[in-house]
């Protein structure tokens, strides 16, 4: 049995560091990494909000949909 491909913290669209935009809330977050689920082991970001300080998690397909825009730097 093979193991799956586990991400590297850089590899989706945005980096480490990229500070974002949430298009429907107009919220601010930066990028900490790209991890896995532990369950399925899907690609996922950690970020974090620019106003609270809260850590989130999201499926790295659901970040790079569109919901979140890259703010320039």
């Amino acid at each position: 049995m093979s193991k799956p491909k586990m991400a590297a913290p850089d590899e989706g669209l945005f980096k480490p560091g990229s500070k974002l935009r949430h298009v429907k809330t107009g919220g601010f977050y930066k990028v900490v990494l790209l991890a896995n689920q532990e369950a399925t082991l899907e690609p996922a970001y950690v970020y974090e909000s620019m106003q609270s300080h809260d850590f989130w998690i999201r499926p790295q397909a659901e970040m790079e949909d569109g919901r979140f825009e890259l703010v320039a730097q």
